[in-house]
C-alpha cells in the first residue's frame, strides 16, 4: 500500500458512509410524513395510496442499502483484495493474446459483478415489486432478460473493448484522443440503433392504433415542428405494472414510446400533455445538450486515464500486481466513481432545470392542469413518495420533488378564475 491507497480507501469509506447517511434520512423523513398526505395532494391522493407509496419507497431504499454495501465489498476484493491479479494471471496462462486476455479480465469482472448483485435483482422484483403489486415478470422471462443482458454485453462490448485496447496500445502518446474519438463514436451509433434493433429484443414495439390519439399527437407534433420516426406503444406490462413515457433516438430515428400501462391509466388530454412534456426536452435541445456534456466529459476522463496510466503509484496504490492497458482501463472504470459521488447533486441540478422547462414548453402546447392530472395518476398508480428527504432528492432525484413540480405548473396555468 501507498499514499494513494489511504486516498482510495478515504474516498470510498466517505461515499459509503455519505450513501447510508442519504438512505438513512430518506428512510426516517418519508416515515415521519406517513400518516398525512401532503397538502396540495389532498382530494387526489388518498390515505392508503400514500402509505403505499412511503412503504415501498422505504422498502425500495433498504435494498439500496443492501446493494451500495455489496458494491463497496466488491470493489475491495477486487483491487486491493487482489482478485483483479489471479484473475489476470489465470487469463494470461490460458490466453496467449494480450488484447485478447485483456478483453476476458474485463469482461469476467463486469460478469461476476452481475451475479454478485443478482440475488439483490431477485429479491427486489419477487419479493418487493410482488408485494407492492409492480411485478408481473415470470421466473422464465426473468431469466431469458439475464441471459439477453450478458450476450448484449459480450456481442456489443467485445469490439469496442477490442478496439479500445489496440488504440491504447498502437496509438502512441496520444491515444486517449483517438480513444475518445471511437468512444464518442460508437456511443453516437448505439443511441441511433437502440430503438430499432436492441430495445425490440426486449420488448414489442407496436404502432399507436388510436386513431382519436394519434391525430391529437399527429397536430401536437406539427405545433411543435417535430418529425419522428413513429409513435408507438410497448408492452411494458409483461414486466412491471409501472406507466412510463419516453422519447428516444437521434436523426431519423427518433421515436416516441409510450408504455401500455400509461396508455390504459391516463385520458387523451393528459396523454398529449405527457407528450407535450417529452417533445420539450426535443425542442429545448436538452438531448443536445446532454450529449455535448458526454462528449467533453468523457474527452476528459481519457485524458484523466492517459495520465493515470503512466503512473505507478496509481496500479500500486490499488493493489495491482502487473500494468497493462486492459487493467488501466478497468480500474479506472471501477474507482472513478467513487470519487464522483460529490458531483450528483450538480448533475441533478441541471436535470432538474431541464425537467422545469420542459414543463414550461409542455404549457404552451398543452393545458397545465392536464399535466398536473396525468402527473398525480402516474405518482398515485407508481407509488412514487410524495415526501422525499430534500437532501437524499438533491443526490437522487433528476426530476423535482411533487409537489415543488406541481406548484411550478400551477404557476404556469396562472391565478384560479
Amino acid at each position: 500500500m501507498n499514499e494513494f491507497s489511504y486516498i482510495f480507501l478515504f474516498f470510498l469509506v466517505t461515499s459509503l458512509l455519505l450513501k447510508l447517511w442519504l438512505n438513512r434520512r430518506q428512510m426516517t423523513h418519508i416515515i415521519h410524513h406517513r400518516d398525512a398526505v401532503p397538502e396540495d395532494f389532498k382530494g387526489k391522493i388518498d390515505l392508503a395510496a400514500h402509505q403505499k407509496a412511503a412503504d415501498y419507497t422505504v422498502a425500495k431504499t433498504k435494498m439500496a442499502t443492501l446493494s451500495t454495501l455489496i458494491g463497496s465489498a466488491v470493489l475491495i476484493m477486487l483491487t486491493l483484495g487482489g482478485f483483479i491479479n489471479i484473475l489476470l494471471s489465470f487469463m494470461q496462462s490460458t490466453i496467449d493474446s494480450d488484447i485478447w486476455s485483456g478483453i476476458a479480465l474485463i469482461m469476467s469482472v463486469f460478469i461476476l459483478s452481475h451475479f454478485i448483485e443478482l440475488p439483490v435483482d431477485i429479491y427486489q422484483t419477487f419479493k418487493i415489486e410482488q408485494q407492492f403489486g409492480f411485478n408481473r415478470t415470470t421466473v422464465g422471462q426473468f431469466i431469458k432478460d439475464q441471459f439477453l443482458q450478458i450476450a448484449l454485453m459480450l456481442i456489443i462490448g467485445t469490439p469496442l473493448l477490442y478496439a479500445l485496447l489496440y488504440v491504447m496500445g498502437q496509438m502512441g502518446e496520444y491515444w486517449w484522443l483517438y480513444a475518445w474519438l471511437l468512444t464518442v463514436s460508437f456511443t453516437f451509433f448505439m443511441t441511433w440503433l437502440v430503438p430499432t434493433v436492441i430495445a425490440p429484443l426486449f420488448n414489442k414495439f407496436t404502432p399507436l392504433d388510436n386513431d382519436e390519439l394519434k391525430t391529437r399527437i399527429q397536430q401536437l407534433f406539427e405545433r411543435c415542428g417535430f418529425n419522428s420516426k413513429g409513435i408507438y406503444v410497448m408492452d411494458g406490462s409483461k414486466r412491471s405494472g409501472h406507466g412510463n413515457a419516453y422519447f428516444t433516438g437521434i436523426g431519423n430515428n427518433k421515436r416516441i414510446v409510450f408504455y401500455d400501462t400509461l396508455i390504459e391509466s391516463l385520458n387523451t388530454d393528459e396523454i398529449e400533455a405527457v407528450l407535450a412534456h417529452e417533445l420539450g426536452h426535443f425542442k429545448c435541445k436538452h438531448v443536445t445538450k446532454h450529449m455535448l456534456v458526454s462528449t467533453v466529459t468523457t474527452l476528459l476522463g481519457f485524458a484523466l486515464l492517459g495520465w493515470l496510466k503512466e503512473q505507478n503509484w496509481f496500479f500500486d496504490g490499488l493493489g495491482m500486481m502487473q500494468i497493462n492497458n486492459a487493467i488501466s482501463l478497468l480500474l479506472f472504470i471501477l474507482v472513478l466513481p467513487i470519487f464522483t459521488t460529490f458531483l450528483q447533486p450538480i448533475s441533478s441540478r441541471f436535470q432538474r432545470k431541464f425537467e422545469f422547462e420542459a414543463d414550461a414548453f409542455a404549457s404552451t402546447m398543452a393545458k397545465p392542469e392536464h399535466l398536473i392530472q396525468a402527473l398525480v395518476k402516474l405518482y398515485r398508480e407508481n407509488a412514487s413518495t410524495l415526501t422525499p428527504d430534500p437532501l437524499y432528492s438533491s443526490f437522487h432525484h433528476s426530476h423535482p420533488p411533487a409537489s415543488v413540480r406541481i406548484d411550478h405548473l400551477r404557476s404556469l396555468a396562472g391565478p384560479t378564475p
